[in-house]
């Protein structure tokens, strides 16, 4: 039986991707979609989702537009500087053709609650995103935390921050929000943070070859990663020359292969106070904090073997 999954999205430039593997992988149902401002404004994001999903041949998979700014704060939690990458990577529409399709008139928080009280399947929960849905979604059924058998996040970092020296962009743009889902008691919780992430990148070589496969979501992939590639070149350059992180699609591949990551439990928390270090995952690692574990932490990745998830998934779309 197929493994079904919810994604909830800010689409940018990896989130496609995150899509794309999740929606055309054999072993995946992806039954919705759910989008949070984040990498651009919440109808970009929307509409970024349904471009990808109609340019794949996948225009039955329902979008779900939800919260449109941070559970708390009027607006991120420290404004955003010259040297914040977020529209730089993303910016607001993806390279892709715009599309007819629309998201469903259903809000995502609703959606969610609906879709968890009536399962008869576990749908696994991916947040790739500010977690602003999920814990809206928590407020208005608690429950919740019994009925999402498991949570995979991208977001956080234990030595890598990206839009702060302390934090990264998800966690950071709604640290309440992270802060409630952290702490909701999920029986089965996995953060995949920029630890990880960076050590799965993708280089140019391999974005020729992704476009070379001739098909929608190999297009798309050399599209979406060479535009990313290019701006870290210029902005942040990785260890690997000429590559970049594809954040997101990283926790997709983990439920394609739990092994694409290296998984270590430690208590994690979300510092919401402190002026230099709001949205910081606070991963105790040496257990100093007297707090249980909560949390499956991702501090390493396999590149090749993500590169070959997405290579042979895509390889199929024709």
């Amino acid at each position: 039986m197929k493994r079904k999954l919810i994604l909830d999205v800010d689409t940018g430039t990896d989130d496609a991707v995150a899509i794309m593997l999740a929606a055309l992988h054999e072993d995946l149902d992806l039954i919705g979609v759910t989008t949070v401002n984040g990498n651009a404004e919440l109808h970009y994001c929307t509409d970024n989702s349904l471009r990808v999903l109609d340019y794949i041949g996948k225009p039955e998979i329902p979008v779900y537009a939800g919260c449109p700014k941070p559970l708390v704060r009027n607006d991120f939690p420290i404004p955003r500087t010259k040297n914040d990458l977020t529209e730089k990577i993303h910016g607001k529409h993806l390279p892709l053709p715009e599309t007819a399709l629309k998201a469903q008139k259903q809000h995502a928080v609703e959606y969610l609650v609906e879709t968890y009280r009536n399962a008869t399947d576990p749908i696994t929960l991916v947040p790739v995103a500010p977690l602003t849905n999920i814990a809206a979604a928590l407020a208005v059924e608690p429950k919740l935390v019994d009925l999402i058998p498991e949570v995979v996040i991208m977001g956080g970092g234990h030595d890598v921050g990206n839009v702060t020296p302390a934090a990264e962009f998800n966690i950071w743009a709604d640290p309440e929000a992270a802060y409630a889902v952290f702490n909701a008691g999920f029986e089965k919780l996995t953060m995949v943070p920029l630890d990880a992430t960076h050590k799965a990148l993708v280089t140019a070589t391999q974005c020729r070859q992704f476009d070379e496969l001739g098909t929608p979501a190999g297009k798309a992939m050399a599209a979406c990663t060479g535009h990313r590639i290019g701006i870290h070149d210029k902005i942040q350059k990785m260890d690997v020359e000429h590559s970049a992180p594809v954040h997101d699609a990283l926790c997709i591949a983990h439920l394609i292969q739990p092994e694409v990551i290296t998984l270590e439990e430690c208590p994690v928390d979300i510092e919401t106070q402190g002026a230099l270090t709001v949205g910081r995952t606070v991963v105790d690692k040496n257990r100093r904090g007297g707090k249980p574990v909560n949390c499956k932490v991702a501090f390493d990745a396999n590149a090749q073997l993500f590169v070959d998830i997405m290579m042979d998934t895509f390889a199929k779309n024709k």
